[in-house]
């Protein structure tokens, strides 16, 4: 019959018989995370390789982006990366991007929609929905198609889809082996941030940029194979372009505190903008959404604009790489950035809407640079106390406004600091990014990556936090008090004990002993209330197999997957030193009570120390 707390077979301790001794050795007992296994140094060589390919590519779409810039401009044949600002073409500089919006048109419409747009969101879509699993045409469409918007004029930075292409390029290549879903997304990533890592020479901020927009998580096992591919691409970045800094600009001082704090101000100042700037762009897409025509003709309207303001301000054209240098060096006047802020972002924004292929960091650091160089002048002029360096003030906004559009925070501060290798501009990066991803999380709930997949219906994460249930024991959830049955009871006498409806008899499962009192397995009320059984049939009829297990020092994470892997709703725990002793149940239910200490650690606030002074009593 049935048993109860205080019945001899519910003691804390139940021995397991002696036949399933090799199971518990075998599937039926979770296994133990670990942080790395032998299989990592196999990603990482796969991710070394990635990274050296994908740098060869970064060269080679920097050159193609070079020849059609210059057969489109200058009517020469060359690879030099150069801008389109020194054309003398006059008006016909207006036909040249509408001309390479309708070929990016024809692409996208005839080859594959996805080449649309930046490319990081189009990655991170495939990495939360799809198993990073990218088409292969991509590989080629992408930077194809970007090579040419930008070829021709398009107010776009070759990074985005060199990031696209690359964890395109990991992604293929993981399709082509035996790898996990986890594996694949690994690779896709250190393609991604080794094509950064090539353009930039930023191998740091490469690797957090894959962290916070595309594995959604730090963990060893992709860590180090990302790590490892970044570093591969920004040695190849050495060997094929020299070591020098991206943008350099000429060395800062150590800022005082009052210029700290203005730094931090202007970070806020900039969030607001980050935040206007990403509904800007949006609003604009949003628009192109409602035109009578199809969004193949979209590039080629978009290329009008862009034709347009490159007319009048060459320096809008292209990449523009070095017009962030010259802002960050102090080359460019007051009008002159102030003039470039503001066409720059009618370009880009307007070339982005109508969905041409480019990507979104040079623009914005172009922009927000701009913007601290005209605040900084300012403010050095109007109130020389606060001993703002106007060189600084650029730099600190460049990051500050993809901080806040991106919220890809260490991201932000690390790429500036290693594209000027300026290491006075560290503590003023921080607090104006910092401050800049304070405002926008305020103002905005999604940011320029994730709004277009949210709108899909996409749940994009934005906080990585540990795993609770990794961060408890087995043995501080499980139910210690087992109510078991015999396994010589009837069907009949275990349901007529049910329907008493004790306290005893509400558990879901119950594990089940043999007249020696070893455990034989583990049944449940839905089995015991199957029409189909005889009242007369015994309860050991119904164990169909040996009973799942998992130690004390095993985490619930551990519990929960193996749960999870077996169909099952409740494990029996066994002891840490004594695994053939039954000492409890886990539970789902136990599982999620175990969420109550989260919740209440998150949403409770109390005081624990009053430091007034209480009246004596009387």
């Amino acid at each position: 019959m049935h048993s109860s707390s205080t019945d001899p077979h519910s003691r804390a301790s139940l021995p397991l018989a002696p036949s399933l001794d090799p199971t518990l050795a075998d599937a039926h007992m979770p296994r133990q995370f670990r942080p790395l296994d032998w299989r990592v140094l196999w990603i990482s060589f796969v991710a070394m390789l990635l990274g050296a390919a994908v740098s060869v590519v970064a060269k080679f779409l920097t050159a193609l982006i070079g020849l059609i810039t210059n057969l489109a401009f200058y009517g020469r044949w060359s690879y030099d990366f150069s801008s389109p600002a020194g054309n003398h073409l006059g008006l016909w500089v207006i036909v040249i991007p509408v001309m390479g919006g309708l070929i990016v048109g024809v692409m996208a419409r005839w080859g594959s929609r996805a080449i649309r747009g930046h490319g990081i969101p189009e990655a991170m879509e495939q990495v939360l929905l799809n198993e990073s699993r990218i088409p292969p045409r991509i590989t080629w469409l992408k930077p194809v198609s970007s090579a040419i918007a930008i070829g021709t004029g398009g107010p776009f930075g070759a990074e985005g889809p060199i990031i696209a292409t690359g964890g395109a390029l990991g992604s293929l290549i993981a399709q082509l082996m035996h790898v996990t879903a986890d594996e694949r997304k690994t690779l896709l990533a250190a393609g991604a941030a080794a094509g950064m890592a090539a353009v930039f020479s930023a191998p740091i901020s490469a690797v957090l940029l894959a962290i916070e927009l595309l594995l959604f998580e730090r963990r060893a096992r992709s860590l180090i194979p990302v790590a490892l591919g970044a570093t591969v691409g920004t040695g190849f970045r050495y060997l094929l372009e020299g070591n020098a800094p991206m943008f350099p600009m000429p060395q800062v001082a150590t800022p005082t505190l009052p210029a700290i704090a203005a730094y931090v101000v202007l970070g806020l100042i900039v969030g607001v903008i980050s935040v206007g700037i990403t509904r800007l762009t949006y609003a604009i897409e949003d628009h192109f959404e409602k035109l009578p025509i199809h969004w193949m003709w979209w590039p080629a309207l978009g290329g009008i604009v862009v034709g347009v303001v490159g007319y009048f301000a060459p320096l809008t054209l292209g990449v523009g790489y070095s017009n962030i240098s010259s802002v960050l060096s102090g080359q460019i006047g007051l009008g002159a950035m102030l003039a470039l802020c503001l066409l720059k972002l009618l370009s880009w924004s307007i070339a982005l809407g109508s969905g041409t292929s480019g990507g979104t960091l040079a623009p914005l650091f172009t922009i927000g640079s701009a913007i601290g160089g005209v605040l900084g002048i300012t403010l050095a002029s109007v109130a020389p106390w606060l001993q703002i360096d106007p060189h600084m003030a650029a730099l600190v906004c460049m990051a500050a406004i993809f901080a806040g559009a991106s919220r890809a925070f260490l991201t932000s501060v690390v790429f500036a600091f290693e594209t000027t290798q300026q290491p006075h501009g560290l503590l003023p990066l921080l607090g104006a990014c910092a401050a800049a991803y304070l405002i926008s999380g305020l103002l905005m709930r999604n940011t320029i990556m994730t709004e277009k997949i949210v709108r899909r219906g996409v749940r994009v994460p934005s906080d990585y936090a540990a795993d609770y249930l990794d961060q408890i024991f087995v043995r501080d959830a499980c139910s210690r008090n087992v109510v078991s049955l015999r396994a010589d009871d009837t069907v009949k006498t275990v349901r007529n004990w049910l329907a008493s409806e004790g306290v005893a008899t509400k558990h879901q499962g119950f594990p089940v002993l043999d007249t020696n009192g070893q455990l034989l397995g583990v049944v449940t009320r839905r089995q015991l209330y199957d029409a189909a059984l005889a009242d007369d049939a015994h309860v050991r009829s119904l164990v169909h197999r040996a009973p799942l297990v998992v130690r004390e020092d095993h985490t619930l994470r551990e519990a929960a997957d193996h749960m999870v892997e077996w169909e099952v709703g409740r494990l029996v725990v066994v002891g840490k030193n004594a695994p053939h002793n039954m000492v409890g149940i886990i539970t789902r239910g136990d599982l999620l009570a175990a969420h109550a200490r989260r919740l209440r650690e998150a949403r409770h606030a109390s005081r624990h120390l009053d430091l007034g002074m209480k009246p004596a009593a009387k």
